[in-house]
């Protein structure tokens, strides 16, 4: 890969790592689904335009449409755990969590995809991330409240949600001529009926104070991380092979650790940086073999996009 599609690709893993850090800065304003909420819908109607511009499909006429909306609900509970979890949880931990995604897929892989079952290695680098995991929920920063676990358990939960979109995109709708852009507008789209809902069932009313670096964060979600960093993604996904641009993929929760502590000011323990080790080093191993899959994370629209 050339210095400067290296150098983009660091910039988009570093923005994508980040937006844990500006979800914390938003939430005192703002509470986490209303943000979601309007974060989803602002980058639907960005990349639905994107779309139409491009002259590709929006919205099939057949069965597509249905494993649109499932996609969609699937991403929509993914990213209501995402944010309603970085409420009770620090925003390393969070981080962290969250990327256990890889190796969610890679046991989903197995029992859905026949072409990807596990092996020797994927099963060895699922017993070191596990080990990461369990590391670091013992672990013990200052300001954590009572009910930490609470948000990792939410966070674990979003990874799962964000697994099966992956595993779902890979097993059916690679077979359905859908492209790549046309999924990512679904998934946008259909998520913001189930976020709204969850706004109204669990947030509503809700207190809104809009202070600059709340409404700087909300850009910063909507228009950054979900509108441009996923269009910048797609344009690296056609110039360069997916083997490579999902190694890099790593880097993300690592940019997300250092964050949540040089913006954050959060503490960070020896055992919260040997569990971050613990898991890079087992999604490593699993992503190893698992190229059909990074394919399927492409498809989500990167987030490895979160």
């Amino acid at each position: 890969m050339p210095l400067v599609a290296a150098a983009i690709l660091i910039a988009v893993c570093a923005v994508w790592g980040l937006n844990m850090v500006s979800i914390k800065i938003s939430n005192p304003g703002l509470p986490p689904l209303h943000a979601v909420a309007l974060r989803n819908s602002v980058a639907a109607l960005v990349i639905g335009v994107w779309v139409y511009l491009r002259r590709e499909t929006l919205f099939h006429r057949d069965r597509r449409l249905v494993h649109g909306v499932a996609i969609g609900i699937m991403f929509g509970f993914d990213f209501m755990f995402l944010y309603w979890g970085s409420v009770f949880t620090h925003a390393s931990r969070a981080i962290v969590f969250l990327y256990t995604y890889p190796f969610w897929v890679a046991i989903g892989a197995h029992i859905f995809l026949p072409q990807e079952r596990l092996n020797r290695g994927k099963v060895m680098g699922l017993m070191l991330a596990f080990a990461g995991v369990v590391i670091v929920f013992a672990s013990r920063q200052k300001g954590l409240e009572p009910g930490y676990w609470i948000g990792d358990g939410m966070e674990v939960v979003a990874a799962l949600f964000w697994a099966a979109t992956t595993v779902y995109i890979k097993a059916v709708i690679e077979n359905n001529d859908i492209g790549a852009e046309t999924v990512l507008f679904y998934q946008l789209f259909f998520s913001v009926p189930v976020l709204l809902t969850a706004t109204v069932l669990f947030e509503w009313p809700a207190a809104v104070n809009l202070s600059f670096p709340v409404v700087a964060a909300l850009v910063y979600q909507s228009l950054i991380v979900a509108s441009v960093s996923y269009m910048v993604w797609f344009w690296l996904v056609h110039k360069h092979e997916v083997s490579v641009l999902a190694a890099f993929i790593l880097l993300v929760p690592l940019f997300g650790v250092l964050g949540s502590h040089l913006v954050l000011g959060e503490e960070m323990p020896v055992q919260l940086l040997l569990g971050l080790a613990l898991v890079v080093a087992g999604i490593l191993l699993v992503n190893r073999r698992l190229s059909g899959i990074a394919e399927g994370e492409i498809s989500v629209g990167g987030r490895t996009v979160k």
